[in-house]
């Protein structure tokens, strides 16, 4: 059963149209809902999805039950006037995006004129930049960097996924993990006995065996796996292996945004996304691996309030053109 959490905010009283934001990952997926002045009312969290999960059965169904879950959170609340959502995988094809808007407008009771979407990645980059200011790194389940230029135009580096890539991203850090463990396991049979990230890692799989683990890297969701990056982290500080993971996660990141810059010129650097929280080696590192001089600087902005706020303005000025 996939968990959910709400969370009224104390407020002022508020009154008028109200805006329901979303921001959409392989791991969690978080919303809030503003009032016309900006405050935020309430919220909260779901599971995590992708846009390409409705095209299966299967995830049509996930999907649906999370929209269903966020409904029943925010309409306790208030009800929307307009929703802006961020959602990883999202590209845009009419298809796709005419699906979704009915999916996410249906447990509302919204037409699906009022549903607004974009990848998660561009929702971020607004969050934390003007178009062409610079460039934003995100690392959460995968890994992305992403430039909106003067013109609108949405050009990226990396996001590939994590089969091909997805590189300094939760995924990747597990993978990283369950990879040195059992090359180690190969050469020392008993090895993780003594490896403290081991230790963590099968503790959060639940199981030290082969079985375990494969059940665990083949069977489990992508988000699922990107959880065990938290293992990892909390034995960087006394494991010498997992803490040159974290640390090449932060060159892998750096390279992204290298990427960017090698194609469209030198700008502000920004890295963004849960993957930094996990260790501050993420960050270190990825700023000792880019060229000296560059600006290079953390957010912690949460895309989902300004997604929030940014749907609350546009129904409030949709109420006034009414």
């Amino acid at each position: 059963m996939i968990s959910a959490q709400v969370n009224p905010l104390p407020a002022p009283p508020f009154s008028g149209r109200l805006g329901l934001g979303i921001d959409a990952g392989g791991t969690q997926t978080r919303w809030a809902l503003a009032g016309e002045d900006g405050s935020i009312i309430a919220e909260g969290f779901v599971g995590g999805f992708t846009a390409l999960q409705i095209g299966t059965s299967s995830g049509h169904q996930i999907v649906s039950r999370l929209f269903s879950e966020i409904a029943q959170s925010v309409l306790a609340v208030g009800r929307p006037h307009t929703v802006r959502a961020g959602i990883t995988g999202f590209s845009g094809l009419a298809e796709a995006a005419g699906e979704l808007r009915s999916m996410l407008a249906r447990p509302f009771g919204l037409s699906s004129e009022t549903i607004i979407l974009s990848n998660d990645i561009e929702l971020a980059y607004q969050d934390n930049f003007a178009q062409g200011e610079g460039y934003l790194v995100y690392s959460g389940t995968g890994s992305i960097a992403a430039f909106i230029d003067s013109d609108g135009v949405f050009h990226r580096a990396g996001g590939h996924g994590g089969v091909l890539d997805d590189a300094g991203g939760g995924f990747w850090i597990a993978r990283e993990a369950l990879r040195h463990i059992w090359r180690r396991e190969d050469e020392l049979p008993g090895s993780w006995r003594s490896s403290a990230m081991a230790l963590k890692v099968f503790e959060h799989i639940g199981g030290n065996d082969w079985a375990s683990s494969r059940a665990f890297i083949y069977n489990s969701t992508r988000g699922e796996v990107g959880m065990l990056a938290l293992a990892v982290a909390a034995a960087a500080d006394t494991d010498s292996a997992a803490l040159a993971i974290l640390k090449n996660a932060g060159c892998e990141l750096a390279r992204l945004g290298m990427a960017l810059s090698g194609r469209y010129g030198e700008k502000t650097i920004v890295l963004a996304g849960r993957v930094q929280e996990l260790h501050a080696a993420v960050a270190q590192s990825m700023h000792s691996c880019l060229p000296p001089n560059t600006s290079f600087r953390q957010s912690t902005r949460r895309p989902h309030l300004a997604a929030a706020r940014i749907a609350a303005n546009i129904a409030a000025a949709d109420g006034r053109h009414r």
